[in-house]
């Protein structure tokens, strides 16, 4: 039901709606993300990234190692081996001993032997001997081996050798870097070999998935508007893919995240990455303004400003997860600046109501982070609040708190509490109309301490809003509340082992449900319908001769 459609006799009027509305205008960021308090909303977004990290595939993850699967044949290049198109023969996989001889001689057919030998070990094994490399000190001459512009093939091998070194833990990555390889790698990005420059963009990636000062590092390098360069109209399918996750990895990671500048040199080639049809790429380039996005209120402004918000908004209607999850969780973040931002969202066209279709994605990942997204919404001004029901998303919301998994629920009680926090009693009363109080009862036992007290904030609002609007409003919802097991909820919570739920719920009995609130007019009889439970309460007329009025939730 739209808000329009709420009929005169519910609890709010107009005229408390215009009062409130005018007591919210100056409200600060702080009730972004507000369910119980500021810091309780801030936890989603990093609870959700911890959650995301978990789930993500192979090929989205901060390093990637090239991983050959033949034997007996010889790709020429990574992305002739990555498509299955191949060359000649394998050579011969040299020994550990013989690798170390050859590579340390000045012939370049026994250093090309030793770095392929060196290269196949590192990509075929499910557990790469890299620290065997480390220790023969092989790796400052790979990194030598990178300035051999007189064998491309060379190059390439050694840059390959390097790459899945560098895909390796931190310290495994850092040998590469403190032999040379920044400089070396973001040099050979200009080189005239086209397999030399792709597998380069590769090993970049790995060292900049590795954290936040390396991912620095990279940049100071130049990498950036190398990488961008290599963006042409002809730039093959596969090489895109590596340089749209190079440059997500060049836009990842905190303390420190790296500064506005950088990723706004990154806007406008994701733009282009936008506009491809390739899930591989449309995934990196959604992750990258995750990443970005999941910052400072001026970063999420220039995304905005870059105009590539409706085209991400457009994806999330995408028919692959791997685009699907990065686009919502780059909306969720925008969700999370200031009220400006967020109405930039919701101002665009179907994003709302894609939203609410995705609260039944068959992906329970999806539904979550659906939730909480639009749980950042409603934590937004009255009329963003308007809109989500206007958008008749809080159906979805409440089914989702009956019938999905825990944490999808929990999202979904984000939902409820931030609205009853901040929006109208007319809004509050629309909640309670299309059935909210069943299922957040019914997450009232849940075994986590904090979405109880979130339940238990949601279940105050509601009750505090009816009062509100008169003690009979009240009253009738304290019986609705009790026919539906609430108060039965309430007194088993009164026995939990945390002590803030305990006197939670004993304030909530004792304001709403003590014998004094219980002692109700005899004269109200409740009422069920097909739809809803309600109460006809007689007029103050002691004639009766003015027609009861109708109190429906």
């Amino acid at each position: 039901m739209r808000m329009t459609e709420l009929h005169s006799d519910c609890f709010p009027t107009t005229h408390l709606l215009k009062v409130k509305m005018s007591e919210n205008l100056g409200r600060s960021r702080r009730f972004k993300n507000q369910g119980r308090d500021t810091e309780d909303g801030r936890r989603k977004r990093n609870d959700a990234s911890v959650e995301l990290r978990k789930v993500k595939k192979e090929d989205q993850l901060m390093k990637r190692r090239n991983v050959t699967d033949i034997d007996i044949e010889e790709p020429v290049s990574p992305l002739q081996e990555r498509s299955g198109n191949v060359a000649k023969p394998a050579m011969p996989i040299l020994p550990m001993p013989q690798i170390i001889s050859y590579i340390k001689t000045d012939d370049r057919e026994k250093q090309l032997h030793a770095a392929l030998s060196a290269r196949k070990i590192l990509s075929r094994e499910y557990s790469p001997p890299i620290e065997d490399f480390i220790q023969a000190g092989l790796v400052p001459r790979f990194v030598s081996l990178l300035g051999c512009h007189d064998s491309p093939s060379l190059q390439f091998e050694s840059a390959w050798t390097l790459t899945n070194i560098a895909s390796g833990n931190c310290d495994q990555t850092m040998t590469v870097v403190k032999a040379g390889g920044i400089p070396k790698f973001a040099a050979l990005l200009k080189s005239p070999d086209c397999n030399v420059r792709e597998q380069c963009v590769w090993a970049l990636g790995n060292i900049a998935g590795d954290g936040p000062h390396l991912r620095d590092a990279v940049i100071e390098a130049g990498a950036i508007d190398s990488l961008i360069a290599l963006v042409r109209p002809d730039t093959k399918v596969p090489l895109l893919r590596n340089i749209a996750w190079t440059l997500s990895n060049l836009c990842r990671n905190k303390n420190p995240s790296p500064s506005l500048q950088s990723c706004c040199r990154c806007l406008p080639v994701f733009a282009q990455f936008l506009c491809h049809d390739d899930a591989e790429v449309l995934g990196d380039t959604c992750w990258a303004l995750s990443y970005i996005t999941d910052g400072s209120d001026d970063k999420i402004q220039a995304v905005i400003d870059s105009g590539i918000l409706p085209r991400v908004v457009s994806l999330l209607s995408h028919n692959e997860t791997q685009v699907i999850t990065p686009a919502l969780r780059a909306i969720g973040n925008i969700v999370t600046g200031n009220d400006e931002q967020t109405q930039a969202v919701v101002n665009s066209p179907s994003c709302l109501q894609t939203l609410g279709h995705l609260l039944s994605h068959s992906k329970a990942n999806i539904q979550k982070e659906a939730g909480w997204a639009i749980s950042n919404i409603t934590a937004g001004n009255q009329l963003q609040i308007q809109a989500v029901i206007d958008a008749e998303i809080i159906p979805g919301v409440i089914s989702l708190m009956s019938n999905g998994d825990f944490k999808s629920q929990k999202e979904a009680v984000w939902v409820i509490t931030n609205l009853t926090s901040g929006g109208t009693l007319q809004q509050i009363a629309y909640l309670v109309e299309v059935g909210v109080l069943a299922p957040l009862i019914g997450v009232m036992t849940a075994k986590e301490a904090k979405t109880v007290l979130v339940v238990l904030d949601a279940i105050s609002n509601i009750l505090r809003a009816a009062s509100k609007y008169s003690e009979e409003a009240k009253r009738l919802l304290c019986i609705q509340f009790e026919e539906l097991g609430g108060v039965d909820k309430l007194e088993m919570l009164q026995n939990h082992d945390n002590n803030e739920i305990y006197e939670y719920a004993q304030r909530l009995i004792d304001t709403f449900f003590s014998e004094d609130e219980a002692d109700t007019d005899s004269a109200v009889a409740p009422t069920q319908d097909e739809t809803q439970f309600g109460f006809v309460v007689p007029s103050g007329n002691e004639k009766g001769d003015n027609p009861p009025a109708n109190f429906n939730f």
